[in-house]
């Protein structure tokens, strides 16, 4: 049984991956340090499949602790590297943190993983590469365009770090996954995002309010160039995303990978506005939302979906759960977490 070792695993993308790597015959390590997550999700995702997974509380800016991790665990075949922090607004008001966060743990982990001999990884980026790209829906052809925020730069940057890494010699395969919108939460209710204080996302802030947890939501803008005036983004379902990490990882040890870095686009070729989003949670819940039209928000792209044709074609993944199927999974677990 392969050992695959997955930063940030009980985070919300992370724990989601950490269930299909387990259901697909991977055993897991988890690497994390609780800064957005919590160990409660070790229990979830034992409910799931039957089995904990090994969990090494460490933060991956921590070189030696990561060092010790690679020599406890001396069978790693990958590295799933999820360790960041991720929300928009929150980097361009603390972009140090963003620097020093995702930069570091990354660096951390490719220097170690190196020294120990392992040679494969799937690098969890983003959509926000690509900026406001020029042409919708965006290929992984499209060039990258100037951040709009911090956290999408230490993304450019990661990715970056990577190429050059390989490009100076180090042996390394890697696969660049870059995410749209993941939203939902696994069918069980056992797992799902689990924001810790205000949400800096959509969908939970979506779910709290439904709750009565929070009294409104905000909506960032209403005069874009779309046709209700709100951001456009391409919302995938977090199972989804977590299986096409499996078909990813799977590819690099089977030295199925065309070449040293590979770049796929995940989301659903789909885009929906924050307007929309509400209104389809609203008819799925039968819910009404409480919101508001506020100014925009800094960072903000008007709109991207993706075209993940390259990442159907080449892994044989595609997104197949619909975005009722998703809001209601979502408000599933937000209704559990109340009781």
């Amino acid at each position: 049984m392969q050992k695959i070792l997955v930063t940030g695993g009980a985070g919300y993308i992370g724990s989601h991956t950490v269930v299909e790597l387990q259901q697909s015959g991977y055993d897991v390590v988890i690497v994390d340090d609780l800064s957005n997550s919590a160990t409660s999700v070790l229990k979830g995702i034992e409910k799931i499949t039957g089995i904990i997974p090994e969990f090494e509380q460490l933060d991956c800016t921590d070189y030696a602790g990561l060092d010790g991790v690679f020599i406890k665990h001396k069978d790693i075949a990958a590295v799933i590297h999820f360790a960041a922090s991720k929300a928009v607004g929150e980097s361009v008001a603390k972009p140090l943190k963003y620097y020093r966060n995702n930069l570091m743990s990354l660096i951390n982990v490719l220097e170690v993983m190196q020294k120990h001999g392992v040679d494969n990884i799937v690098f969890s980026s983003s959509c926000t590469v690509y900026g406001q790209p020029d042409e919708l829906p965006v290929s992984e052809r499209a060039p990258r365009k100037p951040a709009e925020s911090p956290y999408g730069n230490t993304k450019q940057i990661c990715e970056d770090m990577i190429v050059d890494a390989v490009k100076s010699g180090a042996k390394v395969k890697a696969s660049l996954l870059r995410y749209f919108n993941p939203i939902g939460a696994h069918p069980s209710a056992e797992i799902g995002e689990l924001p810790l204080g205000v949400p800096q996302n959509l969908i939970p802030f979506v779910t709290q309010t439904a709750a009565g947890i929070r009294a409104k939501l905000s909506v960032f803008g209403n005069d874009y160039n779309t046709p209700d005036g709100s951001c456009i983004r391409d919302y995938i379902n977090v199972v989804d995303l977590a299986k096409a990490h499996v078909i990813a990882v799977k590819r690099l040890l089977e030295n199925k990978s065309k070449k040293p870095v590979e770049v796929f686009n995940l989301g659903t070729g789909r885009g929906l506005s924050v307007l929309e989003v509400v209104k389809t949670f609203e008819k799925v819940t039968g819910v009404k939302l409480n919101h508001e039209i506020v100014g925009r928000r800094a960072g903000d792209i008007e709109q991207v979906w993706a075209n993940p044709d390259f990442a159907n074609r080449e892994l044989g993944w595609k997104a197949v759960e619909t975005i009722e199927d998703t809001l209601a999974s979502a408000w599933k677990w937000q209704q559990k977490l109340m009781r």
